[in-house]
């Protein structure tokens, strides 16, 4: 059986995806801030989360261990507006690559859209 990741074009897909996902990422104030670092290696690893998160090869678990990503970004203030704006921006670059109104990208967006939610530690209430 194909797996998703095979469904939506495999490597290529995922890479055109991640390079169209993170300049609108980086634009958007209320996420940029979660993002410093060196945006190239930022994309190296969305690249082999998302490659494995999708049935491809296993590239992120054999260099850093289990995604477990919920514990990855305790460290973040990931309210529901910032996944929200998350989701928007993924929704954007699917479009902007192609991604769109296909079997294969409507279940990958619903897969992350649960990660999404999954990722939510904070409330959009300031204290």
């Amino acid at each position: 059986m194909e797996t998703l990741y095979e469904r939506i074009g495999g490597a290529d897909t995922v890479t055109q995806l991640v390079n169209a996902f993170y300049p609108k990422v980086y634009a958007n104030p209320i996420l940029s801030p979660l993002f410093e670092g060196d945006i190239n290696e930022i994309k190296r690893k969305q690249t082999l989360f998302l490659t494995q998160f999708l049935g491809g090869p296993i590239l992120y678990s054999n260099e850093f261990g289990p995604p477990a990503m919920r514990e990855r970004h305790l460290p973040f203030e990931i309210t529901p507006a910032r996944a929200n704006a998350w989701l928007t921006c993924m929704k954007e670059a699917f479009e902007e690559v192609g991604l769109s109104d296909t079997a294969a990208s409507i279940q990958f967006f619903d897969r992350l859209k649960q990660v999404a939610a999954i990722m939510v530690n904070s409330s959009d209430q300031q204290s």
